[in-house]
């Protein structure tokens, strides 16, 4: 097979490493256009790989006829539009969380995907292919430490930039946890509560850091998860799963990383890679469009209860990919 002709599109700090992932560590995928809102940047990178060139329309990069799919590591606001365009085209896309910014729009790109009846987006969890989760994942699955009660989750940065505000704590970070949670359980999450303990005075003045949330599972088990994002330690993620039979816990070397750069460096080339032999097999591993969806109802609920405190449901649409 001829390789998978691949289009990056936003060519920031997560773009530009698929870019030079797909270039010099992913097997049967080149990058042939790379598109930013910055045009200078995306012509900077694709002076530097041979048989590459920016277009700047993203829409055009889409519809390019040598590309056979597409990475999205654009704005949240933008993705709506660009995976309408993937869908349209028929092109397989790996999308950056999140699948969109708003309720309505993600479940409007849930429904077009199911409409022409073929999976063609995976979003970017890439937590889903770390070594440590997908052996915890298979013990669950296996049944070797019975059914997963509790789940205590951390998820620290050393710190981020002033304009991280307190709903990009929920959007951006806990919504990975959102959904670790549902990748282990292999259940929805029906009910968010977030609290606010007394902010860290690292933290910009409103910002709510840490926080704390409690989903309550499908099947009743508990998450536990903190988010604390100007901890002035290392990039600290990690879990602990409790079941019937036992317990196991994840990341426990995690503080030793500076960022997501590293400490997830191995996942998401094993994601990436993945993506594209599932491209190669018109497949998708890894997360589907539905579980960007569910992602984002949560966040949506997690966000009305950091307002309030007070448990909020979590109500999801029917499923419409479901035979």
């Amino acid at each position: 097979m001829s390789d998978l002709r691949v289009a990056v599109l936003g060519v920031g700090v997560m773009g530009a490493d698929h870019v030079a992932r797909l270039s010099s560590r992913i097997s049967g995928a080149r990058v042939v256009v790379v598109n930013d809102y910055v045009t200078e940047k995306a012509e900077q990178i694709a002076a530097g790989i041979d048989g590459c060139r920016a277009v700047v329309d993203p829409l055009d990069a889409i519809a390019e006829p040598d590309v056979d799919a597409v990475v999205l590591a654009t704005p949240g606001p933008t993705h709506e539009k660009q995976l309408l365009a993937c869908l349209e085209h028929g092109k397989p896309v790996l999308c950056e969380k999140p699948l969109t910014t708003d309720i309505e729009t993600s479940l409007a790109v849930v429904k077009r995907e199911a409409e022409l009846g073929k999976r063609l987006i995976q979003v970017g969890f890439m937590r889903r292919f770390d070594h440590e989760y997908a052996r915890l994942k298979a013990l669950i699955d296996g049944g070797e430490l019975g059914r997963p009660l509790v789940l205590h989750c951390a998820h620290r940065n050393p710190a981020v930039p002033p304009s991280f505000d307190s709903a990009m704590i929920v959007r951006d970070s806990l919504v990975h946890e959102v959904d670790v949670a549902r990748f282990l359980f292999g259940e929805e999450v029906v009910e968010v509560t977030v609290l606010s303990p007394a902010p860290t005075r690292h933290a910009p003045p409103g910002v709510v850091d840490p926080q704390v949330s409690v989903l309550r599972m499908a099947g009743g088990g508990l998450v536990t998860t903190e988010v604390f994002i100007n901890s002035q330690v290392g990039y600290d993620v990690r879990c602990e799963a409790v079941a019937e039979q036992g317990a196991l816990s994840v990341g426990l070397d995690a503080g030793a990383h500076a960022d997501w750069t590293t400490r997830f460096a191995r996942a998401y080339d094993l994601e990436v890679q993945a993506w594209v032999d599932a491209c190669g097999r018109g497949e998708v591993v890894g997360a589907t469009s539905w579980d960007g969806y569910a992602a984002t109802v949560v966040a949506a609920a997690a966000l009305a209860s950091l307002a309030t405190g007070r448990p909020v449901p979590v109500d999801l649409d029917p499923d419409p990919t479901d035979p």
